[in-house]
């Protein structure tokens, strides 16, 4: 149980916030590259951190992350004029490079020198594994570029998606690291889901519904280790990685599957972008997953036409059904793996009131990443490189294993844990 002081700590994210000023330390998963998909195109909203920005690709087609209202009158950019290298305010004509630079200001006299004085912000931005990642902290500290695994493969063997989750980002972000609910959540779904249906892993996962977990800290951020029993001699284990700030990687349930991973990046304080990712580092997706995953199928989500809002949300009670409860076709009512889990989370309400709750030894992964961050924002001024930020803190994947029990998860599962590019990763 935090208290409210912590809590507070933990999930105000704006700008002078101890929050926000630590994530903005980091590379943040901005946009879908394919939002902005070609030079010149129209500029989109964005929302990180509760900064309203503007994206836009120029002419040349580099990317541009600006304020959203015009350094001049405050007009928004979103109805600006994306051409010749440049976003052009519709009100007075102020127009600006992807730098923030004031390159041309025609309701100035021609002689004028003002639109030299005009610096508006502006993030930098790169286009990495489909998505466009901008960096919202002090210039002099800015990280190398993120590697995480799939980010760095072809985008034939990556598919990524995200949705609106209308909570803030911690309490999305404790689910993807939370695996006991696993067993009850999307207990009478698994065997129809394409990740998990034929594996030995998902048996193990159904007969034992009492994990016992053994978190460590590792040097991105933990290591979460969940033990269930095989037989009188081995465990089998599903070891998450969570990466700071926000990333997760899902134990993987056999090897003919793709792998699946998380980030959980705040729009505002009660508002966050899920990110779902499913890759595979040794082939291509085959068609019947892409499209598959398209559907929203899996870890991703069924959205209204048009917007990244979920099909099944607050206003229609998540499309619940409560026949299929009582038939057990789903365990909560809730169709879809990725609905089930954020229906669930959405219903703590936008920010978790954390000093109500009363936590069991299956929560240790989640006491233990709140005292990283807290940690991470307190000594983050030291000059210290932070959990996270270096990109061998990302050379890392999630793995489940059979081990004998004498052997710590961590010792056993070591090789596998570690991304070893163009080869096989390690699942049951």
């Amino acid at each position: 149980m935090l208290t409210r002081e912590q809590n507070e700590r933990l999930v105000r994210t704006g700008p002078g916030t101890e929050m926000g000023e630590l994530l903005r330390r980091y590379w943040i998963p901005a946009l879908l590259a394919d939002e902005i998909p070609e030079p010149d195109c129209p500029p989109v909203r964005v929302q990180l951190l509760g900064q309203r920005l503007i994206a836009f690709r120029d002419t040349l087609g580099r990317i541009g992350l600006l304020d959203e209202m015009c350094s001049h009158r405050t007009a928004s950019l979103f109805f600006g004029r994306n051409e010749e290298c440049g976003l052009r305010c519709a009100y007075h004509g102020w127009k600006y490079d992807v730098e923030g630079n004031c390159v041309d200001m025609p309701s100035e006299p021609a002689e004028s020198k003002f639109k030299g004085k005009i610096k508006h912000p502006a993030y930098p931005c790169v286009e990495r594994g489909g998505v466009i990642w901008t960096y919202m902290g002090p210039p002099e500290l800015k990280p190398e570029l993120p590697e995480l695994e799939w980010a760095m493969l072809d985008s034939s063997q990556c598919f990524v998606s995200k949705r609106l989750q209308e909570t803030n980002f911690l309490q999305a972000m404790e689910g993807g690291i939370d695996s006991s609910h696993v067993s009850f959540a999307h207990r009478f779904n698994m065997d129809d889901d394409p990740m998990h249906a034929g594996t030995e892993g998902l048996v193990y996962l159904k007969n034992d519904t009492r994990p016992k977990f053994e978190v460590t800290e590792s040097d991105g951020g933990l290591l979460i280790g969940a033990r269930r029993t095989v037989d009188d001699e081995n465990y089998y284990w599903r070891v998450t990685q969570w990466i700071m700030p926000w990333y997760t990687i899902i134990p993987p349930f056999g090897t003919h599957n793709p792998l699946g991973a998380h980030a959980w990046v705040p729009i505002d304080d009660e508002r966050c972008w899920a990110w779902s990712i499913n890759y595979h580092p040794t082939r291509d997706l085959h068609d019947v997953e892409l499209e598959s995953m398209k559907r929203g199928e899996g870890i991703h989500s069924k959205n209204i036409p048009g917007t990244y809002r979920p099909l099944a949300n607050a206003d229609n009670d998540y499309l619940i059904d409560r026949q299929a409860q009582r038939d057990k076709r789903t365990f909560s009512g809730v169709e879809g793996i990725a609905a089930q889990d954020f229906s669930l989370q959405e219903s703590m309400g936008p920010i978790v009131d954390r000093t109500k709750e009363r936590l069991g030894t299956s929560d240790a992964a989640i006491i233990l990443a709140r005292r990283r961050l807290l940690a991470a924002a307190e000594t983050m001024e030291s000059g210290e490189p932070l959990p996270g930020a270096k990109p061998e803190h990302h050379r890392v994947r999630s793995a489940s294993v059979i081990l004998p029990k004498a052997t710590p998860f961590q010792e056993g599962a070591r090789e596998a844990l570690i991304v070893k590019p163009g080869e096989e990763f390690v699942s049951i």
